[in-house]
């Protein structure tokens, strides 16, 4: 797990480039065309997949323990918060089984709606949600989920010996 954490650039299986394909990433998100999200996993330089940004393209399937990390959409209403990329590759029961945490990522502006997606898929999942971050994400931001996700994962491993 350290090598993987330790990856100097961020790997990108099925990152719409190769819908339908496998992924060991243990870091696995899903960024519209504004690139937020996908600005901020890249600055964690860790290994990730990306979910595709088109529903019509076939999903990515993990073949690991993965945290996801999803952006909240839908603003102050809360509506259809949860994207539909997202909907469809938690559709698939493996993806659901390997989901061992959420990162949200959202906009303060939209109140209690802010990070809705992550804590629904959380719920629904019976996962913690691990952080949230604005919008791209601040240097700070960035340190505690590397950090975060390092411990995350040392337990992980620590709770199945």
């Amino acid at each position: 797990m350290t090598a993987l954490l330790e990856a100097g650039g961020t790997v990108e299986h099925g990152s719409g480039n190769a819908p339908g394909s496998s992924t060991s990433a243990s870091l696995i998100y899903f960024s519209s065309a504004s690139e937020y999200t996908h600005r901020f996993v890249r600055k964690l330089g860790l290994e990730a997949a990306r979910v595709p940004l088109y529903t019509q393209d076939e999903t990515i399937y993990a073949q690991r323990p993965y945290v996801l990390v999803v952006p909240t959409y839908g603003g102050e209403s809360g509506k259809n918060s949860i994207p539909r990329q997202v909907l469809k590759f938690l559709k698939h029961e493996g993806n659901r089984a390997m989901l061992k945490g959420v990162i949200g990522a959202g906009n303060t502006n939209f109140g209690t709606t802010y990070c809705l997606a992550a804590d629904k898929i959380a719920a629904k999942c019976g996962v913690p949600h691990l952080y949230r971050f604005e919008l791209m994400g601040t240097a700070e931001d960035v340190v505690r989920v590397k950090e975060g996700l390092e411990e995350f994962w040392k337990r992980q491993l620590k709770n199945q010996q």
